[in-house]
């Protein structure tokens, strides 16, 4: 197989690209003519983690076993999996299903395989589920009514995303070259006022969502007129 590799004289096995199906157990066997001697088994300690794109999509996560007459549990951290509108257990328990996957079923999941004579845990699998964003909001700071032309002026956008979300500014509709989820203008001109906006978008689930548009408006000052005193006759 490409991922496995036996070297020195077969003394050395390796794996490459290691798999939740490598865990083992292992064994090695040693003969010549005289004798035949076969090592206690290994195993693998294999941490797995699914990625999962939220999008009413299910998971089925399977067990198994050599032993006889093997009853199976399913645990969710410590707490034990139980069937469910959304969880299903079938092949005897062997395969946990899970229907409309959401953010809060990363696990980690742990098969328990046990019968009359023995019992085993299987190692942890974690589902990696990506979702978002979602309540995507943009912050003021200062926060005021009108800003004075040359002050300087913070917004902050931010998400609730799997993986983190990438940011984009608008002004007026108009998308800014800034990005980042926050946006600094320094020195305020006239030009600068008008509607902002910013998007935020998770390169897995390739969604994106909006802030609502705030307004940044500058205040003009506007010097008085005052009448020329009339001139006395």
């Amino acid at each position: 197989i490409d991922r496995i590799q036996l070297t020195d004289r077969n003394t050395t096995l390796t794996i490459y690209n290691v798999t939740r199906h490598d865990q083992g157990p292992f064994r090695c066997r040693v003969f010549n003519p005289v004798s035949d001697v076969t090592s206690e088994p290994v195993n693998l300690i294999i941490i797995c983690e699914l990625q999962i794109d939220v999008f009413n999509c299910s998971e089925n996560l399977s067990c198994s076993s050599s032993g006889s007459f093997p009853s199976f549990l399913w645990l969710n951290g410590s707490s034990e999996v139980t069937a469910s509108d959304r969880v299903q257990l079938t092949d005897g328990g062997s395969t946990l299903i899970i229907i409309n996957v959401n953010r809060y079923d990363q696990g980690p999941f742990r098969c328990h395989v046990f019968n009359n004579f023995s019992s085993y845990t299987s190692d942890p699998v974690k589902l990696s589920i990506n979702f978002g964003p979602e309540n995507t909001n943009l912050k003021r700071l200062p926060s005021q009514q009108y800003y004075e032309e040359g002050s300087n002026l913070n917004m902050i956008c931010s998400a609730v995303s799997r993986p983190v979300a990438l940011y984009y500014w608008f002004l007026n509709g108009d998308k800014l070259p800034d990005t980042g989820q926050e946006l600094r203008l320094m020195n305020l001109q006239e030009s600068q006022s008008g509607n902002y906006s910013c998007q935020a978008f998770n390169n897995k689930t390739l969604r994106y969502e909006t802030s609502q548009p705030t307004s940044v408006l500058l205040c003009l000052w506007i010097l008085p007129l005052f009448p020329l005193a009339e001139q006395q006759l």
